[in-house]
């Protein structure tokens, strides 16, 4: 059997309520090891601390039963809600732009299934996301705590507010497209401090980073992106 119909035949079983038994594990286990040389460390991904996470957390455990077989492929898959978990390749440059140094606190807006919040965790000790989906917050909630990302704090909220309490963050990361970049993420980003962002209409946006200096926020544009519509106030 080759190794893309084992993962099918995962996917088989788990759509019928099965458990992962160790030889497909490590069926995914060479996937995504696969996926970060090609995908990754054969572009422009180049911090071992992102190679390094990407290469441990589980995809597969973040992607719903029927897109099993894809978990690994280089492309966004449907999650529940209508929406969406991004391509590996752009989770990865997200979180490499961030620069982490493996001391901050991070800051995602767009929970979605957790996968992204997995990645942070595996390179910093704090990091906060906000869904606006309840169901979504609840679902990545209990997701990560059963994958061991205790660290991670979820809450169901309007992430175009951030988390003031919990301000200010060395990082800020939005998967989600925003018409513009939000007040409050601005000032809820530490001095010296990196927000990621799309920006721009639905459908086509482009991914911004910007770092707070002097309290004002310098940006630059690094690609065309596709991600979801951010909920904005009306």
């Amino acid at each position: 059997m080759t190794r893309w119909a084992l993962v099918l035949a995962v996917a088989l079983l788990l759509s019928a309520g099965a458990t992962i038994a160790p030889a497909d594990e490590a069926a995914f286990a060479t996937a995504r090891q696969t996926m970060v040389e090609r995908q990754l460390r054969g572009r422009d991904i180049v911090d071992p601390s992102v190679l390094r996470a990407m290469s441990v957390v589980p995809r597969h455990a973040f992607v719903r039963p029927d897109t099993l077989p894809a978990a690994y492929a280089d492309r966004a898959l449907p999650i529940d809600e209508g929406q969406t978990i991004s391509q590996p390749y752009i989770v990865a440059l997200m979180t490499q732009l961030l620069a982490l140094g493996g001391t901050e606190k991070v800051l995602e807006v767009g929970t979605g299934s957790g996968y992204q919040a997995a990645v942070l965790a595996e390179i910093v000790p704090r990091v906060y996301t906000i869904e606006i989906l309840p169901g979504l917050a609840a679902s990545a909630a209990a997701r990560l705590r059963e994958l061991g990302y205790a660290r991670v704090q979820v809450r169901a909220g309007d992430g175009y507010r951030g988390w003031p309490t919990e301000a200010p963050f060395d990082g800020i990361l939005v998967t989600a497209g925003a018409t513009h970049i939000p007040a409050p993420l601005v000032e809820q980003l530490a001095e010296g401090g990196r927000l990621v962002i799309p920006v721009g209409p639905t459908g086509i946006q482009e991914l911004i980073v910007g770092r707070k200096v002097e309290g004002r926020l310098v940006t630059r544009v690094v690609a065309p992106v596709r991600f979801v519509p951010l909920v904005e106030p009306r």
